[in-house]
């Protein structure tokens, strides 16, 4: 079994890799736990939690949003995630077992590859699911739904619902998804994942 640590950015992606990421991939043989940052994610502060975390596991990767990441270097989520593992690189912790992940643009990105989930959370307005679908509509895929302060992915969600709480709220909608779902509809972030089952031994979980 493969140790996995992943410096997530909050709750919300805490919850995420324990319910839903982590069980699927112990079935490849990789025993995920998570740490969170509790926001404020900055390059120096990703890098020495990621450095930290290869003295105790197999391998490390992270969890955390484009969207407000703290100064960040770089315009692209792909050029920010370079960056880090050039700082990785810089600290001797390089590797296929050391790399990070940032999601484009947000966590609840994810959560638009099935509006329909939003089904499941109490009290939500009876239009929530029919406006979500039409934002979901008007970009290719999940991930390009953009940053602004104003249109990034939570924002979206929240104006449509005010009351929406995020870490309860992305469990619930994320879990009604599925998996499968999540990744068919964000092809980023469903290679991410496959990099990770590749840690695991060959063959298992196929």
């Amino acid at each position: 079994m493969i140790r996995l640590g992943i410096v997530v950015e909050g709750a919300t992606e805490e919850a995420f890799v324990q319910s839903i990421l982590g069980p699927h991939l112990r079935d490849f043989q990789v025993d995920a736990k998570a740490s969170s940052l509790n926001g404020r994610v900055s390059l120096s502060r990703i890098v020495s939690e990621m450095a930290k975390f290869s003295h105790s596991f197999d391998a490390v990767t992270s969890l955390i949003d484009f969207y407000g990441f703290q100064d960040r270097p770089d315009a692209t989520a792909d050029a920010l995630q370079a960056r880090i593992d050039g700082e990785l690189l810089g600290r001797g912790r390089p590797g296929a077992r050391t790399f990070s992940y940032v999601q484009m643009h947000e966590f609840e990105a994810l959560l638009f590859a099935d509006v329909s989930g939003f089904a499941v959370i109490a009290g939500a307005p009876p239009n929530l699911v029919a406006r979500l679908r039409s934002i979901r509509a008007q970009f290719p895929t999940p991930e390009e739904i953009n940053d602004s302060p104003a249109t990034a992915p939570s924002r979206r969600i929240r104006g449509e619902h005010p009351g929406y709480k995020k870490v309860a709220g992305g469990r619930a909608v994320a879990e009604a998804i599925g998996l499968a779902r999540i990744r068919r509809e964000c092809p980023r972030f469903n290679a991410w994942v496959a990099r990770l089952e590749g840690l695991g031994e060959p063959g298992r979980g196929r």
